[in-house]
């Protein structure tokens, strides 16, 4: 069966935790990072199970409804009588949610979507799958402002001043990176130029630093009910990823699972879950406003 395949985006619209369990340092709950570049990322296994519960593939329903069995797969069904085994994996395969752009404190335009050159990098690699064009970036070691000294972020000594690091701005054009991600998340919204004005590149250390940083850590506490007081022991620290964030991933099928009933196709799944925008709420800390996203799927 040919594969097929397209990308996924997500734009945290709150803040955004998926946590890590318990941290080892100051940080009680920190997000989830990978391993190798210490960046956040939203797992894709995390994302398939918002999606399936979205559209209410529910362990009961996927029972009865082979479209739900197939896309996100099914478990044994205790009930069978002659024990025989009827679960298949899910045909939907998602890839973890990695980090494009994150969005960071500006002195002048009150905050910047920010990447890097390795960013992109891995972003040009994944979309190629989908249809990408060839974009480059040269390396550098200075931000780099779609529109250069044109844009919003660059104060009057021409320096972009983000969080607590200040870089020159230059006017290399990254123009169509900027025109590629704001088309990708934000076409048809009042958002759309303004991305553009906001956009800027760093250098893959800055941006270490910045995705290490950049996050928001929020004191919680739980009052004893008595005495009106922080419970003992009941303070805490957790981590999240500002709204504004986005990250991107790929999704793919290059086979169906599943009962050998109805004859659905990859297209057939993907016309279903995975095309357009929907409205999803990921990770932890939901009823304190947390996690709510759009998930857009850009594909050829």
């Amino acid at each position: 069966m040919a594969r097929t395949e397209t990308t996924y985006w997500i734009h945290a619209v709150s803040s955004l935790h998926v946590g890590a369990g318990r941290g080892v340092g100051f940080i009680d709950l920190p997000v989830m990072r990978e391993k190798a570049t210490n960046y956040p990322f939203v797992p894709g296994s995390s994302i398939k199970g918002v999606i399936a519960d979205y559209y209410g593939a529910t362990k009961e329903t996927r029972k009865s409804n082979e479209i739900f069995q197939k896309a996100f797969g099914k478990a044994d069904d205790d009930e069978n009588p002659e024990g025989r085994s009827d679960a298949n994996a899910g045909s939907l395969v998602f890839t973890d949610a990695r980090l494009v752009c994150l969005p960071v404190r500006s002195f002048f335009g009150t905050f910047a979507w920010v990447s890097s050159p390795f960013s992109l990098s891995r972003l040009k690699r994944d979309l190629r799958l989908t249809g990408l064009p060839e974009l480059s970036l040269e390396k550098n070691e200075i931000a780099c402002l779609q529109g250069g000294s044109g844009g919003v972020l660059p104060g009057p000594d021409g320096k972009v001043y983000l969080e607590d690091l200040d870089f020159i701005a230059c006017d290399r054009d990254v123009s169509p990176w900027a025109e590629l991600i704001a088309e990708s998340v934000f076409k048809g919204t009042e958002w759309f130029d303004l991305f553009g004005k906001r956009f800027a590149v760093v250098s893959d250390d800055a941006f270490s630093f910045l995705a290490e940083t950049g996050t928001e850590v929020a004191a919680r506490v739980r009052i004893d009910p008595e005495k009106k007081i922080v419970a003992k022991g009941a303070l805490w620290y957790e981590e999240s990823l500002p709204a504004e964030t986005i990250l991107a991933g790929t999704v793919w099928c290059d086979r169906v699972f599943g009962p050998a009933g109805q004859k659905l196709t990859a297209e057939d799944l993907f016309k279903e879950f995975c095309s357009g925008e929907i409205l999803l709420q990921l990770g932890g800390k939901a009823t304190t406003g947390k996690g709510l996203v759009r998930c857009l799927f850009r594909g050829r």
